[in-house]
């Protein structure tokens, strides 16, 4: 037994949806009875694939005493399962991973920005996996949600080029965003790492929650610092060392 990350399941939270089975790469949950389980300890890698995919958030990673992560005992799992053990369950369209070919980013007559630069679905931490393929060997954008809406060209001047995960640092799970990103960092080799967020005090939250991810994942990275103020311009721009 060792000290590590795992998942817990809070069956009273949990409605059996199965979601969660199908973001578990490693197969270490099942639907029993109509309710999620972990089926066993070294099976899960603790890297919380499964976090974003629960709508009623019964899903959390805590920090206690169990059996390592057994990777070969996890492939015969696999194996023996065939891949076949895939939950007969509805699962949302908008929750499967996709990369999507960005738009052109040529300007339009009346001076608009013409094509999204958005490279991959979902965005939001809540639900991206961090195996996810748009996050490997990616420059990453870790964006407040209200940036694009006060920045008029952050398609063409931010998001360009870059995979992005968006999450609000005040009415988020902080703890589940910390996570989410401390997994991402360890599950690829990020070539860079950004955070943008506003200019009010409340949405600076994001930087704290990529110091504490970046801490917790033991991965060295430094990241840029992005301030978008409120009528949309950048107003700072800071490298913060890891």
């Amino acid at each position: 037994m060792v000290m590590r990350n795992i998942v817990r399941i809070d069956e009273e939270k949990c409605n059996g949806c199965g979601q969660c089975v199908i973001a578990c790469a490693e197969g270490a949950i099942e639907i029993i009875d109509g309710k999620a389980k972990l089926v066993s300890e070294i099976y899960c890698d603790g890297l919380g694939a499964c976090l974003g995919t629960c709508p009623e958030g019964a899903i959390t990673i805590e920090q206690r005493e169990a059996a390592d992560f057994d990777k070969e005992a996890t492939k015969a799992h696999l194996a023996e399962q065939g891949h076949a053990a895939q939950p007969s369950v509805p699962v949302c369209p908008g929750l499967v991973p996709r990369e999507i070919k960005p738009g052109s980013a040529a300007v339009q007559s009346d001076g608009s920005c013409g094509g999204s630069q958005l490279s991959h679905w979902p965005i939001l931490l809540n639900l991206v996996s961090p195996t996810m393929p748009c996050f490997a060997d990616a420059d990453l954008l870790l964006v407040a949600d209200c940036v694009p809406f006060a920045m008029g060209d952050f398609h063409n001047k931010i998001l360009k080029d870059h995979s992005v995960a968006v999450g609000c640092p005040k009415f988020g799970n902080v703890e589940s965003y910390i996570e989410k990103v401390a997994a991402i960092l360890k599950s690829n080799k990020l070539k860079s790492l950004s955070v943008v967020h506003m200019e009010v005090p409340c949405c600076s939250g994001l930087t704290h929650i990529a110091r504490e991810a970046i801490g917790r994942s033991g991965v060295t990275i430094s990241f840029d610092d992005i301030t978008i103020g409120i009528n949309g311009e950048i107003c700072k721009r800071e490298t913060i060392e890891s």
